[in-house]
């Protein structure tokens, strides 16, 4: 490691990664669960590029589950459920 990277606190690891994002009809959820106490609130955000310009739908329920790995999971299944019914219009 160089010198500077040790005076200024460098890492040669990775930074830790977020939850994979899933691409659902030209949409891409990528699920962010809120932390609460010992649950994990529902939440995603929706993004998708109409007219070369990202749109992007936070999406926040009041759901709350036990672990980080199962509010995210869920949360893409709200997503796809209002995508279904909203399409487009999400970002109106």
């Amino acid at each position: 490691m160089s010198l500077l990277k040790k005076l200024f606190g460098g890492s040669d690891a990775a930074a830790p990664k977020g939850p994979e994002p899933e691409i659902y009809k030209d949409f891409t959820i990528f699920p962010d669960p809120i932390a609460e106490d010992k649950h994990y609130r529902l939440a995603a955000r929706i993004e998708k590029e109409i007219d070369g310009e990202l749109k992007i739908h936070r999406l926040i329920r009041a759901d709350t589950l036990n672990s980080s790995e199962a509010a995210g999971e869920a949360a893409i299944q709200k997503a796809k459920l209002v995508i279904d019914q909203m399409g487009d219009r999400l970002f109106n």
